[in-house]
């Protein structure tokens, strides 16, 4: 079986949530093809693929067979070394064989290569890499737009604006002409017959040419077994424009409602060209996060100092940064120092110190001195482009609260049609007819049943999850706060228990020695220094902190360890190897019992050790203890504070561990946590969690994401403490980038208002349907009305959702 790969696509063309159904649908049609996502407010399709991506081709005809589109860039590149036609076609060959390229032209004459390509599956900076790696030179010399989805969205905008334009141009004096008429302002002249002609003539191209779209819509949505919006747009306009062609031919006497179709679709153009310049805010988390990246690097190769587009630096480079620019990689600093501000990223507005060794991240600014890095990870691998990811797709993704929507939406047109349907038959034949002509009567019964096609369109009900998701995560991912799905922002709202996992969650996690015992015995005393010798030897091939506290505090001390052999770790108590031919265990009283080292000797020391909150490591070599190391972590600064506001929030708070009751109490006693979990082995952690959630607990775990990953799995939310480094292995659906505890209390607080704005923005979406149908049905609200309400519905919406940019989260 092949592995499976998550792919996205951005859609263009989309304009309401049956459209994203429509193209949902077709996509699942294409064998291959899993979990398939289609998401109106973001305009993008995510899926899992099983065949290394091979179906993106019929992927993409079976989207435009649909009525819809992909949005493709297209860039022009110089190469150098291409001297023959089959130099050509050994290129061509290279690229059409990535996915997510869809067109190569190869002109080896003129040393150019033009290249159609999907910007979610594939950026400028691997195309060129290709072209390098079969062994020629390749710039980018025509690179058109750098963001081509947002290029392909301002000509969706720029369309309707001209559209809306000319709609407004036309409609406002066919309004004026017939309001007039109406109330007799015009005089006699204006119930002329040449007076419907110009009406006429000015209705037309508002039907024809900037109504077109609902008309291309509305078919292609039924052609896909669904109806849409534009069904009922297309409806509603057309049956006020065929009304009036009689009048207008003198078959009969009557009003004609051209100015009726023509507001009716210049104003809905208006709604969605408000729709459209508002739904451009909810994307501004992801717009900003991709500005952090500068566009230059300043390398060093070989004597030369150059500065290079950041495309071009590759894995190894030395890079030099200097006071108020922005680091272009992530990578290792190798000479100088400096604070560095990386708020952007974490949320922390301290800046952070870095010398030697230290990494540094793409994106950040660096604010004093100036130093030389080692790039270590470029393009998509870095920090910025998997945070960038992983809130793209969490916006890309559905909350389990938009199944209720996309229910509602799939039956909701159908169901319109039938009940505009019985309002114009009940109109027509029910109600008894007003002084006038059958004429005013079919009048009557079809503007009624108009107005109800109208007033019910769903795009309200399809942007109120979407929508209020993007804001919410791109919230969340300027405070250091990453949901990687829409669920997981729903759901944290829930919580109703906090299980937080003491080292390196509540500590820092990085744990310093601060006491070393030494048993006496027959055999003679150790000394620190040999005791260090022995039990840092041993832990060098662990790698968990306690051991490699031990490994610092010897090399601190000058002492030379040597590598050991037979290593074996016990999990959860211990390691041992052979060291100089000597068996060494270091571990937890319960491995020495188990090898029947004797330890009471040390009880005291023990105990005291252990009431101080200190973790106790205990030294045998050849069965015989030699000695006590004891290690401390500090709490982290803010965990008291962040304990409390948990509990002010109505949460039980638990700290889980592996260390023993009198070590877990002290740090718990610090922090203000009552509700203790110790001596907790790793693989036992999630069957805790597992028992919480059978007290009828909502549980979230805190964790690092690693150690922590059956914990994180089993919990309700998973919440891990990211490094900034590792955040795309994270195993949890939330990621608090830089392990700042604030992070859990601002995370429930940014879920429980974003679910709250969703229910706002549902409520308002159905009541409004709900309310104004039957307003619509009993013949109170004229069709341009409607028309302009459902437009007003959508912004509102919208409107809601962005609220949240400016919610207090403490």
């Amino acid at each position: 079986m092949q592995d499976e790969v998550k792919l996205t696509l951005p859609i263009t063309g989309m304009d309401c949530a049956n459209c994203a159904a429509a193209v949902e649908r077709n996509i699942n049609k294409v064998p291959g093809v899993e979990q398939v996502n289609v998401n109106f407010s973001t305009e993008k399709a995510t899926f899992v693929s099983r065949q290394q991506q091979n179906e993106i081709p019929e992927i993409i005809a079976r989207i435009q067979r649909a009525g819809y589109d992909v949005a493709v860039g297209e860039v022009e590149i110089l190469v150098e070394g291409v001297d023959s036609d089959q130099d050509s076609q050994m290129v061509q060959q290279v690229l059409e064989a990535k996915p997510g390229i869809t067109y190569v032209m190869v002109n080896w004459v003129a040393g150019k290569i033009r290249v159609k390509y999907i910007p979610t599956l594939i950026d400028l900076s691997e195309i060129r890499q290709s072209i390098q790696e079969v062994g020629f030179k390749a710039t980018v010399i025509d690179e058109g737009d750098h963001d081509v989805e947002e290029q392909a969205r301002q000509k969706e905008y720029a369309r309707h604006r001209s559209e809306l334009l000319l709609g407004l141009v036309l409609t406002i004096p066919l309004f004026l002409l017939s309001m007039g008429r109406d109330f007799g302002l015009w005089g006699s002249w204006s119930f002329q017959p040449w007076v419907n002609w110009l009406m006429w003539g000015l209705a037309t191209p508002v039907q024809f040419v900037v109504g077109k779209r609902y008309y291309t819509g509305a078919i292609n949505s039924l052609r896909n077994g669904a109806a849409n919006m534009d069904v009922l747009v297309a409806l509603g306009s057309t049956a006020a424009y065929l009304y009036s062609i009689p009048i207008l031919l003198g078959l009969y006497q009557d009003h004609v409602y051209f100015e009726t179709s023509a507001m009716i679709i210049t104003l809905i153009k208006l709604g969605k060209f408000l729709e459209i310049r508002a739904k451009g805010r909810t994307s501004q988390a992801i717009k900003q996060l991709l500005q952090l990246s500068p566009d230059k690097a300043t390398v060093v190769r070989g004597s030369q100092t150059l500065e290079v587009d950041v495309s071009e630096v590759i894995v190894g480079d030395t890079l030099i940064v200097k006071p108020g620019e922005k680091i272009p990689v992530d990578g290792r600093v190798i000479s100088g120092s400096s604070a560095v501000d990386e708020s952007m990223l974490t949320g922390e507005s301290l800046p952070v110190e870095k010398k030697l060794e230290d990494t540094v991240f793409g994106g950040t600014i660096n604010l004093q001195g100036t130093f030389k890095f080692e790039a270590e990870k470029i393009g998509k691998d870095t920090a910025l482009a998997q945070i960038i990811k992983l809130v793209e797709e969490a916006q890309g993704s559905k909350a389990p609260i938009q199944r209720i929507a996309d229910r509602v939406s799939a039956i909701f047109v159908p169901a319109v049609v039938v009940i505009a349907l019985i309002t114009f038959l009940v109109w027509m034949f029910v109600i008894p007819p007003l002084t006038g002509t059958d004429n005013s009567q079919f009048a009557r019964a079809m503007l009624n049943a108009v107005a109800v096609l109208l007033i019910a369109c769903p795009c309200a009900m399809g942007l109120a999850t979407p929508t209020a998701v993007m804001v919410g995560s791109g919230r969340g991912a300027k405070q250091g706060i990453l949901f990687k799905s829409g669920g997981a922002l729903e759901r944290a709202g829930s919580i109703s228990a906090v299980v937080l996992d003491k080292t390196g969650t509540i500590t820092h996690g990085e744990p310093v020695i601060t006491d070393i015992f030494l048993a006496e015995h027959q055999a003679g005393t150790l000394t620190e220094n040999e005791l260090l010798y022995f039990a840092g030897s041993v832990e060098q091939r662990s790698e968990h902190p306690l051991g490699m506290s031990i490994v610092s505090e010897a090399q601190n001390r000058g002492v030379e360890l040597t590598q050991p052999d037979d290593f074996r770790a016990l999990s959860g108590k211990g390691v041992e190897a052979t060291i100089d031919g000597k068996n060494v265990t270091v571990g937890t009283t319960l491995l020495m019992d188990e090898l029947n080292i004797e330890w009471g000797m040390m009880q005291n020391e023990l105990d005291k050790l252990r009431t101080d909150g200190k973790t106790v490591m205990l030294v045998g070599v050849n069965g015989i203890l030699a000695g006590m190391i004891a290690v401390a972590d500090t709490v982290k600064e803010n965990a008291g504070e962040v304990v409390q506001e948990l509990k002010d929030m109505g949460m039980k708070v638990y700290m889980i561990t592996g260390d023993n009751q009198q070590v877990a109490k002290a740090i718990g006693d610090q922090v203000g946590i009552d509700q203790i979990l110790s001596e907790v082995l790793p693989g036992q952690k999630a069957e805790k969690i597992k028992s919480l959630q059978g007290e009828n607990e909502i549980v979230a775990m805190v964790g690092d994401g690693i150690n922590d990953a059956p914990a994180l799995a089993q919990a309700d939310i998973g919440i891990s403490m990211g490094t900034g480094t590792d955040i795309a292995i994270a195993s949890a659906p939330i990621t608090l980038i830089r392990g700042n505890l604030q992070g859990i209390t601002r995370g429930i607080k940014l879920s429980k208002k974003t679910l709250t704005t969703i229910k706002q923005n549902l409520f308002w979406a159905f009541f409004y349907n709900i309310i104004l149908i039957p307003v619509a049905a009993v013949g109170l609200l004229n069709p341009m009305l409607a028309a302009g309400a459902m437009a007003i519905s959508d912004v509102f919406v919208i409107g809601n959702s962005l609220r949240l940019n400016k919610k207090d989260l403490g």
